[in-house]
């Protein structure tokens, strides 16, 4: 049998595959306060100090452990990543997309671009399911608190993350991400990405995958108000599809993915007998 082609699928995480941001389950009840208290206040205080939001939000967290005399440690973020909630299907997803793709000789790849944390992500029920998980991260200190945002992922800097599976990199690999790279020797090209993602933050990569022949999936909870915000980024063109977050078998996103699945690898059948006439041709000169 011939060497499996790769396919990735990569997910916000956010309102993606979690029903709300991961720090609202366990880490933000931790410092005494509630989501939309504590959001309000680390955004206000990003505005007042012309930071960046997502790095203004961490800094807003280690600040206010220090505050209130909270032991801020690993285990609070693994603890965070334990009871984290998740929309219909989606701790099934995984290996039942993985089964389907195995029938078409497809080798399906996961991987999450998150502006949440890896701290968080790295204890999620579903981490194992992911070949990597690009997230923003602290620098500890030696009494085991975070003391510094090691890496920041927001919303522009999530494309690079793109190139990097695009062209086989590690994670710290940050330089070869802007050297060039023949296409056939890219590991998976982005007409074999499917990226899922639920919002504005999402745009560039959304963007990104579509306009380089790959698919682009915008998600809405099915229960609240933001189908509007999901059929506006398929009406502006930057996504190829708005579909509830239900990833149950049988619902939409389900029949979509497989559908896609099914023409990557048409696609490549095709392109495989073409090349073999395309050898007759130069056997018959």
């Amino acid at each position: 049998m011939a060497k499996k082609t790769k396919v990735a699928l990569i997910y916000d995480f956010d309102g993606t595959l979690s029903t709300t941001d991961m720090q609202n389950f366990a880490l933000i009840p931790e410092l005494g306060m509630k989501p939309e208290e504590f959001w309000k206040a680390a955004n206000q205080w990003s505005v007042d100090h012309c930071a960046d939001q997502v790095t203004g939000s961490m800094y807003y967290f280690v600040k206010t452990a220090r505050e209130k005399n909270i032991a801020l440690t690993r285990e609070n973020f693994a603890y965070a990543g334990e009871n984290i909630v998740y929309f219909d299907g989606v701790e099934g997803w995984f290996e039942r997309i993985n089964e389907y793709g195995r029938k078409l000789n497809l080798e399906i790849e996961h991987y999450i671009i998150s502006a949440g944390y890896e701290e968080i992500l790295c204890h999620c029920k579903i981490r194992k399911y992911f070949k990597d998980v690009f997230g923003c991260s602290f620098a500890f200190g030696d009494d085991g608190r975070p003391v510094w945002p090691a890496r920041v992922i927001n919303y522009s800097t999530k494309t690079q993350y793109l190139s990097k599976i695009n062209k086989g990199l590690g994670k710290l690999e940050d330089r070869a991400v802007n050297e060039f790279m023949p296409d056939n020797k890219r590991r998976i090209p982005f007409n074999r990405m499917i990226y899922f993602g639920d919002g504005s933050t999402d745009i560039p990569s959304m963007k990104l995958t579509k306009e380089r022949g790959g698919n682009a999936i915008a998600v809405y909870n099915p229960k609240d108000k933001d189908r509007e915000v999901a059929l506006k980024l398929l009406r502006d063109g930057r996504v190829n599809f708005a579909l509830p977050a239900d990833y149950r078998e049988h619902h939409q996103i389900d029949k979509v993915v497989k559908t896609i699945l099914d023409k990557l690898a048409t696609e490549r059948d095709l392109d495989e007998l073409k090349a073999k006439e395309e050898k007759k041709k130069i056997i018959a000169r």
